[in-house]
């Protein structure tokens, strides 16, 4: 499977006369740019108005199911433009005129001249225009073959690896033995000595030599005492800690050479004791443990990285033990300095991960081009000039800390990810991304007019720090499948950035391959210690649930706002920051014009601050302000609690307290990447409602434990809820079934040990694959990154 852009139309002549009187119906007299939302909400318009056959009312279904993959639409006065998605990077686009003229393909470039054109803009003539192009650099090596097997790039690379050993078996044994013999960990050579194996045929001796032996060696045997023995034969310590172990992964080993297959390959690649240090990459916002979640650009992303580290720490430390190694893992999250630090710990240069053994954030300031350390928190839009600096320190830093390279670097968001290029391509080290969000999404047609967002959100930077650092990375991580390829008629985050213009700057016309082996979906999940079923009552303090009820439902105070007149009346609980994306005020203002609803409940709100002398952030005063103007308007005084809380283990009791009274938990962001308190509220026991547009439509399964919400028409969003409610009057076990559907679909899907043991097999797996040579076209890509950094990206700063 290849991103591509066919030029056929799908719609036959039938078909297409339909499409021409839905065009007659869209038009409003002046040109206009659609996307696939808007075209959808003109469906029962459509269905209304138009007068048709009985003979062509199958036509009508056919049409509007294939409406449902256009795109966009581009409106002009005598031509419309459509961007038909046949699945992941596959588009057909093609220009309707009059009937007499019939459709015309239209190519990536003129589409994209279309788009400036509908956006009022002069396009450059395409000869002027500077294009980038990624997709030379991806014409060989493995690839995904089907849509559905996106996102799944290690069961391919497994596949493709053996087959290579089945293909050229000369040169990637010779390979594998200069891989193993080369390995070190923490500065003590391992697995096998190349002063005794220097070839394919010692090595196959130096085997079968060494598992005759293991097989007569009593179990109890000391590993001391067992590696002196197995040392003549070359074979050094990390292929186990005992002898049966140690006999499994070289007969592993003996079989790659002899009759490779994925799963034995995939099998010996992760038993080995390759990662030990680890560099997690996170500069913006406030990252710190305490006093941070809910400040400006500081959320998920933060409890994401501290819950990853405590499980990746304890994952490693029981791989190095069934390794036989004698080394112990080091984490350090390398992130932003701020010596104006409000409180919080993020002056502090280093700060132990609470739980951990060995697991550090380093904070390295940024600077500016002086030389002199920013003292104040500044916007992720805003960081930009200041990375490249902050990865040169970071680098030396990093190598003071963890007494060496690296062997993992982990970027997270479009900042975090730069910075991991930069610093993986110096170390030679296996680099991995997690974008989290990817802004391109989140913001409408934030590409076409970046130029009226520039001064605000430096999407030029941004975009283009994304594109070079999904290409230049090893691996990249994915909570969910759609966020790599969409959906079947969705266009995913990863894929916008197939095609798209920076207009008079430049234009992306392949932009990513999605069929590279790359992507991979391994999904977070939530810290057990800290969200519980709320049915587990032994594990919580009766003591912290009557205050946090209090607090809840009770208390006054400056900083919490409301009363309620019914405070039996079933809780609608939501907690996130106040940001449009997050879409909160859009919940309220739901809430505030179904009278049935609040007849029927109250809603409960959390949030870092319900005051604005703890506001710097601008979109989060507009947020804030509007939050109060909409509980006015809708005169819900006595119908609504607005409660500050900075505290995760507050906030998880307070998830468990809605249960107990029977409450639900609403997620109502216009986009959701993943949606970490998803999975929070589902594992605590609340039925949930969570965004349609994102991660939410794959980590619940709607109507079994769980419901998708549209958020962006009010009715919609509290009618889905209004219902739940009915139902579970009249049926009442319906409450209990939800909330056990939601938390089985947590811990089985959901845990961070699954996710550790994910994400170590990648590291191994595309650490050997970078080894044995990805050739002359990986360089060429870094060079070409290299160059577009340097030229273009800094040129912006």
């Amino acid at each position: 499977m290849k991103s591509d852009f066919p030029s056929a139309c799908p719609f036959d002549e039938n078909e297409l006369d339909l499409v021409r009187e839905f065009i007659v119906l869209l038009r409003q007299g002046a040109n206009c740019h659609l996307l696939r939302n808007d075209i959808i909400l003109q469906f029962p318009r459509f269905r209304d108005d138009i007068e048709i056959d009985l003979e062509l009312s199958g036509s009508l279904e056919s049409v509007l199911e294939k409406l449902m993959r256009v795109q966009e639409l581009l409106l002009f006065d005598d031509l419309t433009v459509i961007q038909y998605r046949e699945g992941p990077a596959r588009y057909n686009i093609f220009s309707l005129a009059g009937v007499e003229q019939g459709t015309q393909p239209v190519s990536a470039n003129s589409f994209l001249e279309y788009r400036e054109l509908m956006a009022g803009i002069h396009p450059v003539a395409p000869d002027k225009k500077l294009e980038i192009d990624f997709d030379p650099f991806y014409s060989s090596g493995p690839v995904v073959k089907s849509a559905g097997a996106i996102g799944t790039g290690q069961n391919i690379l497994n596949e493709y690896l053996a087959g290579k050993f089945n293909d050229d078996a000369e040169s990637m044994q010779a390979c594998l033995l200069k891989f193993l013999t080369s390995r070190s960990l923490e500065g003590r050579p391992i697995l096998l000595d190349g002063n005794v194996i220097s070839n394919s045929d010692e090595l196959r001796s130096a085997l079968k030599s060494a598992i005759e032996f293991l097989q007569s060696v009593p179990k109890e045997v000391s590993l001391p005492s067992l590696l002196s023995s197995l040392k003549k034969w070359g074979v050094l310590a990390g292929f186990g800690d005992g002898p049966e172990r140690i006999e499994k992964n070289l007969t592993l080993l003996e079989d790659i050479l002899n009759t490779p297959d994925p799963s034995a390959l995939e099998s010996f690649l992760s038993a080995l004791p390759l990662v030990s240090r680890v560099a997690i990459i996170s500069p913006h916002g406030w990252f710190g443990q305490e006093k941070v979640l809910g400040r400006p650009d500081t959320g998920g992303q933060i409890v994401y990285i501290l819950d990853q580290v405590k499980a990746l720490e304890g994952f490693l430390e029981s791989m190095l033990a069934r390794a036989g190694v004698e080394a112990s893992p080091k984490i350090m999250v390398l992130t932003r300095l701020i010596p104006e630090s409000d409180g919080t710990s993020c002056h502090e240069r280093l700060e132990k991960i609470d739980s951990t053994k060995n697991s550090w954030i380093l904070r390295v300031p940024f600077k500016d081009e002086n030389g002199n350390i920013l003292p104040q928190w500044i916007s992720r839009f805003q960081i930009w000039p200041h990375l490249e600096q902050f990865a040169l320190d970071g680098k030396n830093e990093l190598i003071g800390e963890l007494g060496g390279s690296p062997d993992l670097v982990i970027g997270n968001y479009s900042d975090g990810n730069l910075v991991a290029s930069l610093l993986a391509s110096k170390m030679e080290v296996v680099q991995c991304n997690i974008a989290h969000a990817l802004e391109k999404s989140k913001y409408l047609f934030s590409a076409l007019y970046w130029k009226d967002m520039e001064a605000d959100y430096k999407f030029s930077l941004q975009f283009t720090a994304d594109l070079l650092a999904m290409n230049q990375t090893d691996v990249v991580i994915a909570s969910t499948a759609q966020e790599i390829a969409g959906t079947d008629t969705v266009m995913g985050q990863y894929e916008s950035y197939s095609l798209y213009s920076l207009p008079e700057l430049y234009k992306v016309t392949r932009g990513i391959n999605l069929a590279h082996p790359k992507f991979n979906v391994i999904s977070p999940g939530v810290d057990a210690s800290v969200y519980f079923p709320h049915q587990e009552k032994g594990r919580r303090s009766s003591e912290d649930t009557r205050k946090l009820e209090a607090r809840l439902f009770e208390e006054e105070g400056d900083d919490i706002v409301g009363t309620l007149e019914y405070p039996e009346r079933k809780p609608i609980f939501t907690m996130a920051r106040l940001d449009k994306i997050k879409n909160l005020t859009g919940l309220v203002e739901a809430f505030g014009q179904d009278d049935a609803l609040q007849e029927r409940a109250n809603l409960i709100v959390v949030t870092r601050t319900v005051r604005e002398e703890n506001v710097t952030d601008d979109e989060e005063m507009q947020e804030l302000k509007k939050m109060y103007e909409l509980i006015d308007r809708y005169h819900l005084h006595g119908k609504i609690r607005w409660i500050e809380n900075v505290s995760r283990e507050n906030g998880a009791e307070f998830y468990r307290i809605v249960a107990d009274r029977g409450g639900v938990f609403v997620q109502p962001a216009l986009f959701e990447a993943f949606g970490l308190t998803v999975l929070e509220a589902m594992v605590s026991g609340l039925p949930t409602f969570a965004t349609q547009f994102g991660g939410p439509m794959e980590t619940i399964q709607d109507g079994i434990n769980g419901f998708w919400i549209n958020p962006t028409q009010t009715d919609l969003l509290s009618g889905s809820i209004q219902r739940f409610l009915e139902t579970c009057d009249r049926d009442p076990q319906h409450w209990s079934r939800l909330s056990k559907a939601g938390i089985d679909r947590v811990q089985k899907a959901y845990t961070w040990d699954l996710y550790s043991k994910k994400l170590m097999k990648c590291a191994n797996l595309y650490g050997f694959w970078k080894y044995s040579g990805q050739g002359e076209e990986k360089k060429a890509m870094d060079q070409y990154c290299n160059l577009i950094f340097h030229s273009l990206f800094k040129s912006r700063l």
